[in-house]
Order: structure tokens, then C-alpha cells, then sequence
């Protein structure tokens, strides 16, 4: 279960959603919806409810410099968005 929480994600829209016991963290790519609910379970020790995941694509990226254009992509990633049971909460900042 080593790292498959790579850091929790904290938007102004996450933030929101945390009143409806929602939390996002990045997660390894490979992992699946049981290993996650166990990390987040034994990392912060709440109980998880659901969990929804989704890849995100890395965005295609272009600069011009002296010596002409520049192109590369930013790297894909995968989202895990925790559901806890009522009650249950997680600070970030104090269990990290």
C-alpha cells in the first residue's frame, strides 16, 4: 500500500465539496478503487464509502524560443475522489 497516495489535492472546488465528505487525492495509476479505499483508510484512519476515479490527460504544451518552437505534454495523471462515512473528516495539515 506504499505509495499509492501520491499527495492529496486542494482546490477551491475540492475545498467545497469537503462539506459533503469528498476528498481528492492524486494517486499511482495502476492502482484500483479496493487499494485506494485501503490506503486512505489506514493512512488516516477513517472509513471510506465510496471512491470514483478518473485519468486525467496531460495537456499538449508550446513555446517559442530564439532557436524556434518548443513542443512537449505535461505528464497524465490519475484522481481519486474519496467519499467517507458521516462523521468522519480529514485535516491534511495535521496527519501529514
Amino acid at each position: 500500500m506504499a505509495g499509492i497516495l501520491k499527495r492529496p489535492i486542494v482546490t477551491e472546488k475540492i475545498t467545497r465539496m469537503q462539506d459533503q465528505r469528498h476528498y481528492a487525492f492524486e494517486v499511482e495509476g495502476k492502482s484500483n478503487k479496493i487499494e485506494i479505499a485501503k490506503a486512505v483508510e489506514a493512512k488516516f484512519k477513517v472509513t471510506v464509502t465510496g471512491v470514483r476515479t478518473v485519468v486525467v490527460k496531460g495537456k499538449r504544451k508550446s513555446q517559442m524560443t530564439r532557436r524556434g518552437r518548443f513542443e512537449g505534454r505535461t505528464n497524465t495523471w490519475k484522481k481519486a475522489i474519496v467519499t467517507l462515512k458521516e462523521g468522519d473528516k480529514i485535516d491534511y495539515f495535521e496527519t501529514a
